[in-house]
């Protein structure tokens, strides 16, 4: 073990005409990850699944009522100050949403997802998603 944190993320895929949600998140401590794009969600709490997590979490940042899904994708990445553990769920929207802590958002269309603006560990993903829902 190296010693690193080690956090279970679960956050939600979001589709819409198509085009999928990407929020993008403001500073952070961690340069890697600010001012990037992320599927929006948190950290999973002990004792808490991560369907409920998803739920929460995007209750919390974006006033977004949710229904969870099933899990699109489950993969491990570690940054240089911690690993994370990223669960992500097909979920769909059931109410508007209004952005409490990202600095602003964008539907983005699967072939027009650029690893480059989004957080590497939320990047890893983009290429299935092209490969699965892009043109």
């Amino acid at each position: 073990m190296n010693g690193k944190k080690h956090i279970q993320v679960a956050a939600a895929l979001l589709f819409d005409k198509g085009r999928i949600f990407a929020a993008k998140r403001g500073e952070s401590p961690y340069p890697y990850v600010a001012h990037k794009y992320e599927f929006p969600g948190g950290k999973i709490e002990q004792g808490e699944s991560g369907e409920a997590a998803v739920k929460r979490e995007l209750k919390e940042e974006l006033d977004m009522q949710v229904k969870v899904g099933g899990m699109y994708a489950k993969h491990t990445f570690e940054y240089p100050d911690f690993i994370i553990t990223l669960s992500l769920y097909e979920c769909e929207m059931l109410s508007a949403f209004t952005l409490n802590e990202h600095e602003s958002y964008a539907w983005i269309s699967p072939k027009d997802l650029d690893e480059r603006e989004w957080a590497p560990a939320d990047a890893d993903i983009l290429g299935s998603l092209k490969r699965v829902f892009g043109e």
